[in-house]
């Protein structure tokens, strides 16, 4: 459902209430505005087949408030609005969030009362309610809280992150958020209609997407020094929290099949292909088929990869601890698995063409890493010893974005380290070593090399299939197809895949970070 206005809105802020009486009042009134509208429109004479025209102002609004209602009585974890929704659309003649643990249910509610909805994203996430309570404490302190940034500012540069990758579902929820803190639509018929400061972002948010290693100091000189619309230093580092925010979640969104929230356009009516027979946010919920890939086939050697997987494991754990490679040998072996992987092939499809819709929102819409590859340069190495996160990133945000540094530094931690020791349906795992080789693979990707790190340890753990959807997923999310989502780990569960998406997330984010940070270190110096 699109925001008419923001009256509107407000109606529904009682709902996201923890006192129970003030729900039970805010669905009354939303009650008693529903049965007034359906009585305005009237019943319908037996000789119409159809309802009415919905862009009759009435019936529009009220197919609105009902659309709405229908995604509150699946998506909201008050069971007493769950019900009261459910109630009321069969009154009209219109026609649930699953049971989940205590804390995966606080957080629901946290995240409800705060937005006064629970997305698609979220439900996704709540397989992993650990990582999902530190990702939405974050955004919730980037885009909410006191910082340098005005509300209206963070939501649209939302909106050009999410449009660089073409991602609609992220688009439209910002362009919601951006009009309810009172952002002025003209902005929305395109960058050019957006302050020229915003419109000076567009360089960066296009390198940063697609080519991080080429940001250079000039770049954020261009933005700090300019005569007129300048931006000061914490403006600019929460500008590119932001930026590296939103393209590595629109990975995440189309990594996952998420779409539209069932009130929105979309969501409830004809839905376009996804990566699934299903919505993962379905599968989240409990009310989608079994966690495990059917193999109608039999396939033996489906039925064995995790096993070979695990027994790969074994062998280069053996294998460190009988010899360990020299300095140039691990050198080599990284320059190696780097060009390799420009060579790996990003989708099976024709290029995507973005629409109008989304591509106003940004310049360049050629500009991308396929383009970058294609042309044989290589991509510089970025020696983490010389500039790292830890050591370097970190300090600069909080100094500059007080507790945002500390706030990522928990979220990179947490998908880096989250496991449960299980791989499928085998126990007791250590999965260390096949969660490094995967961060380190998106980081060799962007030029970021671990010294202590044997580069040869990737072509063991991941096959060619598994290196494609990585590499889709993380460089050209728009193109992620279902094919591709389902012809890697075949045996395991999709939490088990949206814990890989959540690795891949987060190192992309990373490596974009510290060559954004890494630019206005040197500016500084």
């Amino acid at each position: 459902m699109e925001v008419q206005d923001r009256e509107f809105l407000r109606r529904w802020d009682g709902l996201g209430s923890r006192d129970a009486s003030s729900r039970t009042e805010a669905m009354e009134n939303i009650c008693q505005e529903v049965m007034r509208k359906v009585e305005a429109i009237g019943p319908l004479p037996a000789s119409v087949p159809s309802p009415p025209a919905s862009g009759s102002p009435s019936n529009s609004e009220l197919n609105g408030i009902l659309a709405h209602l229908l995604m509150l009585s699946q998506r909201c974890p008050f069971e007493d609005v769950r019900e009261r929704c459910i109630c009321l659309l069969q009154t009209v003649q219109i026609l649930q969030v699953s049971k989940v643990d205590t804390r995966t249910q606080s957080i629901f509610e946290d995240a409800f009362a705060a937005l006064g909805r629970l997305d698609n994203v979220s439900l996704v996430m709540g397989f992993h309610p650990q990582y999902l309570d530190s990702f939405l404490r974050t955004q919730h302190y980037l885009l909410q809280m006191d910082g340098p940034l005005s509300l209206h500012y963070r939501h649209y540069i939302c909106i050009m992150a999410a449009a660089r990758h073409q991602c609609s579902y992220l688009v439209n929820l910002h362009v919601n958020d951006f009009l309810q803190v009172g952002g002025d639509p003209k902005w929305l018929n395109g960058l050019g209609e957006a302050p020229q400061k915003l419109q000076q972002l567009g360089e960066l948010n296009k390198i940063l997407a697609h080519r991080p290693w080429l940001l250079t100091k000039e770049h954020m000189k261009c933005l700090l020094k300019a005569e007129e619309h300048s931006w000061s230093l914490a403006e600019l580092i929460h500008a590119v929290v932001l930026l590296t925010h939103y393209h590595s979640l629109a990975s995440f969104t189309f990594g996952c099949g998420i779409m539209a929230e069932i009130h929105c356009d979309g969501g409830h009516t004809f839905r376009p292909p996804s990566l699934s027979q299903y919505c993962m946010c379905d599968i989240a919920n409990g009310n989608g088929h079994s966690n495990h890939h059917d193999d109608p086939f039999g396939n033996q050697e489906v039925c064995g990869e995790v096993e070979v997987l695990m027994e790969r494991m074994k062998q280069l754990q053996e294998g460190r601890d009988d010899e360990e490679a020299s300095q140039e040998e691990m050198a080599t072996r990284f320059e190696r698995e780097k060009t390799e992987s420009m060579l790996v092939v990003t989708a099976e499809d024709e290029e995507c063409v973005p629409s109008r819709d989304i591509s106003r929102h940004f310049e360049d819409p050629t500009y991308g890493y396929q383009d970058f590859s294609r042309s044989g340069e290589h991509v510089p190495t970025l020696r983490v010893q010389d500039y790292s996160w830890e050591d370097h990133g970190f300090s600069l945000v909080n100094r500059l974005y007080p507790d945002v540094g500390q706030m990522l530094d928990e979220k990179f931690q947490m998908a880096y380290n989250l496991t449960y020791n299980t791989m499928a349906t085998h126990k007791d795992v250590d999965t260390s070593m096949l969660r490094r080789a995967i961060w380190n693979y998106i980081h060799c990707m962007f030029g970021i090399r671990y010294d202590d790190y044997d580069y040869g340890e990737i072509n063991q753990l991941l096959d060619r299939s598994f290196k494609i959807y990585i590499k889709t997923m993380v460089c050209s999310p728009e193109k992620t197809t279902k094919r591709m989502y389902e012809s890697f780990w075949r045996q395991f569960q999709h939490s088990e895949k949206v814990h890989v998406n959540l690795l891949l997330m987060e190192a992309r984010m990373q490596a974009e970070l510290l060559y954004a940070l890494r630019a206005i270190t040197r500016y500084m110096t």
